[in-house]
C-alpha cells in the first residue's frame, strides 16, 4: 500500500493533518511525519535527515508520496531523496498539491488499494470540489514536482481482453416484452453483458443493424428493439457459453417486467366539457382531474434544450489530466445522487417503476461515451464541461434521428444524466419544485429527476409543452396518481402564477380560469373519479384473505410523516417498516431526542392502534453519513454498517432508543435492529435497550413496557442460527433488498452486477424458508419488509412459504391484497414448493405465471 509523509514547518499543523487523515482512514495507511526542528526558541523549520526518516519509515514496493507545505519543506524533501538508494528513489514522488486536501485525498484513494498515479491524482485534484463549490475556476492545476505527469488514462474504461484465436459463439433470440430493449431491459441487458469477461456483441437483425458493444447502455438502446424483433447476441472468451445462457435467460424472463396490462381506471360517465377559447389542446398522459393554481417552473440548466445548441464555457486547458479527473469526480458525485433518488423512488412508487434510474447510473458508466469525452480532454486540451456536452449533444441528437418514436423520447433521459454532471462541474445548485401551496405545475419539460422529486400533496396536476404519454417523466406522474397533460401550446408558459387552471389527464385538455359551468362540469368528474378510486381502495382496506379465509398481515415501508397517511389510504394496516434515515440526511448533525420523538409521536398518533414498527439507525452501505465520521470503505456493504455503527457510537444508539421509547407510550410501536450477524451484537443492542428503559422508570418517563423487539434478517449468518437468534426475540422481519445480494454476492447498487440480486432466486427463498421454520418453532412471527413483495408474482410464494406478515411499498399494497384474494393455502404451498426446486430466478417465475394460468 502506498505510504504518505507530511512534511511541514510546524509540528503542531503536520500532526493535525495526520490526526485528521486517521480518522479519515482508520489506521489503514502509513502515515508519518516530518515537521518543525529541535529549536525551543525557533520551532519551526524542516529537516532533510528528519524527512528520510519518515519516508524510510512508512517505504514499501508500492512507494512514498510526500505532501509538503511550503519554502524550505520542498528543498528538504528533494535532498531527502538523496540519502535513499537509487531504486527506492523512482518510487517517492514528491507532490505539490494542497497540504491538508491533498494529504485527505490521497490516503482514502491510498486506503481503496489505489496504485501510485491513481493516489497522486486524487492528491493533484483536492481542491476541485471545494473550488468547484465556490464557483472558483482552477486553471493551472498542481502538478507532480521532478516528476514526469501521470498518464492520462487513469479512471479510463479497459478495453476487453485480447481474444485471438478463441472461438466466437452467437444465438438467436425473440424479444416478447412489450416495449422490447427500452431503457429498463436495456439496463439489464447491458448489466448482465458486463458480468463476463467475453467480448458481447448484439445487432437487431430484424432491423438489419451492425452488430454493437453489450457493453454500451446508449448503443444497446439505439439498435431499436421491440417486440417480436429477433436480435443476435455474439460472445467472445473464456466464459463465452456462461455469458449467452445469462443473456438468454434474461431475454426469455421478458427482463424481470410483468406484460399484463393492468385494468385502466374506469373512464368516468361524466360529461367533458367542450373547448373553449380559454382552453389548450394537449396529450393527455396521467389520468385524473386537477383543479388549482398554475405554478411556473423554470428550471436553471447549463445545458441545452431538446434539439438546442448546448451552451457551455470552452476553454483551452493546460492539463488534460486535471480535468479528466474533474469530470470523474463529478461522475461519483452524480452516481450518488442518482443513487439517492433511486432509493427514493424506490419506497415512493416501488422498485419496478425507480428502475428507470438503473439505466441513469448504467449511462454514467457507458465506456463509449467515456472513452470519447477522454480523447476529446486529452486531444483537443478541451475543458471537462466542453467536452462532456458536445458528446452528450451528440448522443442526443442520435437518439432524435431515430426512426422510433419510442426510443426518440429516451433522448430525456440522456438530457437528465447530461444536465446533471454539467451541473455539479458548473457548482449550480439543484432547482427544486418549492410550492408553499397546492398547485398545477407548468413547464416546458421535465426530465425524469424532476419528476421523481415531487411531492403529490403539493403538485396536484402537470401541464408540460414537450414530452409524450411514453416519456419516462410521465411514467413516474402516473406512479406517483399526478394529472398530466403533454405537449401542450406554448401559450401555457406565459400563464401567470396564481392563475387557476383545470387539468383533464384523461382527454389532454387544460382549462385556463375556467367558465363556471365549465368548472362545475369538471368538480363531478373529479368527484366522480375520486370516487371511484375510493370504492376501488375499499377492496383494499379489507383484511387480506385468501379464498379459504387465511390471513396474511399487509403492512407498509415508509420514510417519512407524509408517507404513513399515503400508507393508511392504500390499505395497510400499520407500518412493517420506517427508515430513520431519513431523520439524520440532509443536515450537518445527528437529529436530538426530541426532534426524533417529535416524528415517532406525530407517525404513531396518524396510526392510531395500528402497529409501528421502528428500525434503528441502518446508515453505511449505500447510505454513507459523513458527519457521524463515516468515511468511503472499500466495500461499504460489508464494512461499517447497521448494527455495527450504532453499537461502536452508544451515544447515537442510546439516543435515538429514549426517542423510540417515550414514543412507544399508549401506541404499539415495535423496535427491530438492522445488520444484526451475531447473537453477541443483538445481546449488546438489547442490553444498551434495557439501559435505556432503567433510565426512564427511574426519571418516571413513561414507555410500553411490553414494547416487542425484532431484527432484520438479511445476513446469511442471522438465517444459519435463527433458531438461536429467535430465543433472543420477538419476532423477525427479512430484509430480502440486503439478503439477497448478500446471499448471491452481488452489490445491488452496482448496475453491472445487480440483476444476480433477485430476491426470487431458490437460493434466497430457501433461506426464507429456513428463516419461517425457525421462527415458527420457537413461537414467534415472522415478516417480510422487502420490496419484493411488491412484485405480484412473488405474492403466492410468500404466501405458501408460511409468512405472517409483509411490508412493502404503499401503491403495491392492493395488488399484493388482489393477488391473496385470488388464492387457497393449498395452491400457494403446492407454488412454494415448486420454485423452491428451481435453479434460477427465471424458472421461478415461469412456474408461477404458468400455474396462474392453470
Amino acid at each position: 500500500m502506498v505510504g504518505i509523509v507530511i512534511v511541514s514547518h510546524s509540528k503542531g499543523l503536520a500532526e493535525g493533518v495526520r490526526e485528521l487523515v486517521a480518522q479519515m482512514v482508520q489506521g489503514k495507511v502509513s502515515l508519518a511525519v516530518a515537521a518543525g526542528i529541535d529549536d525551543p526558541q525557533n520551532p519551526l523549520g524542516t529537516d532533510a535527515i528528519q524527512v528520510y526518516e519518515a519516508i524510510a519509515s512508512v517505504y514499501s514496493e508500492d512507494g512514498v508520496l510526500v505532501l509538503m507545505d511550503l519554502g524550505s519543506a520542498l528543498m528538504s524533501a528533494e535532498m531527502a531523496l538523496e540519502f535513499l538508494p537509487p531504486e527506492q528513489q523512482t518510487k517517492v514522488h514528491l507532490c505539490a498539491a494542497p497540504l491538508v486536501e491533498g494529504a485527505i485525498a490521497a490516503a482514502v484513494a491510498a486506503a481503496s488499494g489505489s496504485d501510485m498515479q491513481r493516489v497522486i491524482a486524487e492528491a493533484q485534484a483536492a481542491l476541485v470540489p471545494k473550488a468547484t463549490q465556490l464557483g472558483i475556476a482552477i486553471s493551472h492545476p498542481p502538478s507532480i514536482i521532478g516528476e514526469e505527469q501521470v498518464t492520462h488514462d487513469m479512471g479510463a474504461p479497459e478495453e476487453a481482453s485480447p481474444t485471438a484465436g478463441q472461438i466466437t459463439r452467437e444465438i438467436h433470440l425473440t424479444v416478447h416484452n412489450r416495449l422490447g430493449l427500452h431503457a429498463r431491459p436495456a439496463a439489464k441487458f447491458v448489466a448482465c453483458a458486463t458480468r463476463f469477461k467475453s467480448q458481447i456483441q448484439v445487432c437487431n437483425l430484424t432491423k438489419g443493424s451492425s452488430f454493437v458493444r453489450a457493453d454500451s447502455i446508449n448503443q444497446v438502446t439505439m439498435l431499436g428493439v421491440r417486440q417480436g424483433h429477433q436480435i443476435v447476441i455474439t460472445a467472445t472468451g473464456t466464459d463465452a457459453n456462461e455469458a449467452l445462457v445469462a443473456l438468454e435467460a434474461l431475454v426469455q424472463s421478458h427482463f424481470g417486467e410483468d406484460d399484463k396490462i393492468l385494468a385502466s381506471q374506469a373512464i368516468s360517465s361524466s360529461p367533458t366539457p367542450a373547448l373553449s377559447p380559454s382552453s389548450l389542446k394537449g396529450i393527455p398522459a396521467s389520468p385524473g382531474v386537477a383543479i388549482a393554481p398554475s405554478f411556473q417552473f423554470k428550471k436553471t440548466t447549463v445545458v441545452w434544450h431538446h434539439a438546442a445548441p448546448i451552451h457551455v464555457h470552452e476553454y483551452h486547458v493546460e492539463n488534460p489530466e486535471t480535468e479528466w479527473q474533474r469530470l470523474q469526480l463529478a461522475l461519483r458525485i452524480a452516481q450518488q445522487e442518482i443513487q439517492a433518488l433511486l432509493t427514493h423512488s424506490s419506497i415512493q412508487i416501488g422498485d419496478a417503476e425507480a428502475s428507470i434510474f438503473d439505466a441513469h447510473l448504467l449511462f454514467l458508466e457507458d465506456p463509449m461515451l467515456l472513452e470519447t469525452v477522454q480523447e476529446r480532454i486529452f486531444a483537443l486540451h478541451l475543458n471537462a464541461e466542453a467536452a462532456w456536452g458536445a458528446v452528450i449533444e451528440e448522443v442526443a441528437n442520435n437518439y432524435h434521428q431515430l426512426e422510433d418514436p419510442y426510443l426518440q423520447e429516451r433522448v430525456a433521459d440522456v438530457v437528465d444524466v447530461g444536465q446533471r454532471i454539467l451541473r455539479i462541474l458548473s457548482g449550480t445548485p439543484i432547482t427544486t419544485v418549492d410550492l408553499s401551496q397546492p398547485a398545477i405545475l407548468v413547464a416546458s419539460d421535465l426530465t425524469p429527476s424532476d419528476t421523481a422529486s415531487l411531492d403529490p400533496t403539493k403538485v396536484l396536476g402537470i401541464c408540460i409543452t414537450a414530452g409524450s404519454a411514453t416519456a419516462h417523466s410521465v411514467i413516474l406522474a402516473r406512479s406517483l396518481g399526478i394529472p398530466a397533460v403533454v405537449g401542450l401550446p406554448s401559450e401555457i408558459l406565459q400563464v401567470a402564477d396564481g392563475t387557476l387552471l383545470t387539468v383533464d389527464g384523461e382527454t389532454g385538455n387544460v382549462w385556463i380560469e375556467p367558465e363556471p359551468d365549465t368548472l362545475a362540469v369538471l368538480e363531478v368528474k373529479q368527484h366522480t373519479q375520486q370516487t371511484a378510486r375510493q370504492q376501488a381502495l375499499a377492496v383494499a382496506h379489507q383484511p387480506c384473505l385468501t379464498r379459504d379465509r387465511h390471513q396474511m398481515s399487509v403492512l407498509a415501508n415508509i420514510g417519512s410523516i407524509e408517507d404513513t397517511q399515503q400508507a393508511l389510504s392504500m390499505g395497510a394496516e400499520g407500518v412493517g417498516l420506517l427508515r430513520t434515515e431519513f431523520l439524520y440526511l440532509h443536515r450537518p448533525t445527528a437529529p436530538t431526542e426530541e426532534e426524533q420523538l417529535k416524528v415517532y409521536q406525530a407517525i404513531a398518533q396518524i396510526l392510531g392502534t395500528h402497529p409501528l414498527i421502528i428500525r434503528t439507525l441502518d446508515v453505511g452501505g449505500d447510505k454513507p453519513l459523513p458527519y457521524l465520521g463515516m468515511q468511503p470503505e472499500t466495500n461499504p456493504f460489508l464494512g461499517w454498517r447497521g448494527i455495527r455503527f450504532c453499537l461502536d457510537r452508544p451515544q447515537i444508539l442510546q439516543t435515538q432508543l429514549r426517542a423510540i421509547l417515550r414514543a412507544s407510550a399508549g401506541h404499539q410501536v415495535k423496535i427491530m435492529f438492522p445488520m444484526i450477524a451475531t447473537v453477541a451484537e443483538i445481546q449488546a443492542a438489547k442490553a444498551m435497550l434495557a439501559e435505556v428503559q432503567a433510565e426512564l422508570r427511574q426519571a418516571g418517563i413513561p414507555f410500553d413496557e411490553k414494547m416487542e423487539v425484532g431484527i432484520m434478517v438479511e445476513i446469511p449468518s442471522a438465517v444459519a442460527i435463527a433458531e438461536q437468534f429467535a430465543q433472543e426475540v420477538d419476532f423477525f422481519s427479512l430484509g430480502t433488498n440486503d439478503l439477497s445480494q448478500y446471499v448471491m454476492a452481488a452489490d445491488r447498487t452496482n448496475p453491472q452486477v445487480a440483476p444476480l440480486a433477485d430476491a426470487l432466486h431458490p437460493a434466497v427463498l430457501r433461506m426464507i424458508q429456513q428463516t419461517v421454520q425457525a421462527a415458527h418453532a420457537a413461537g414467534i412471527w415472522v415478516g417480510l419488509c422487502g420490496e419484493v413483495a411488491a412484485d405480484p408474482l412473488a405474492a403466492p410464494i410468500l404466501l405458501g412459504l408460511g409468512l405472517d406478515e409483509v411490508s412493502l411499498s404503499p401503491p403495491a399494497i392492493p395488488t399484493f391484497k388482489e393477488a391473496i384474494a385470488k388464492l387457497t393455502m393449498a395452491q400457494a404451498r403446492v407454488i412454494a414448493t415448486t420454485t423452491l426446486q428451481q435453479d434460477s430466478a427465471a424458472k421461478v417465475r415461469e412456474v408461477v405465471l404458468n400455474s396462474l394460468v392453470l
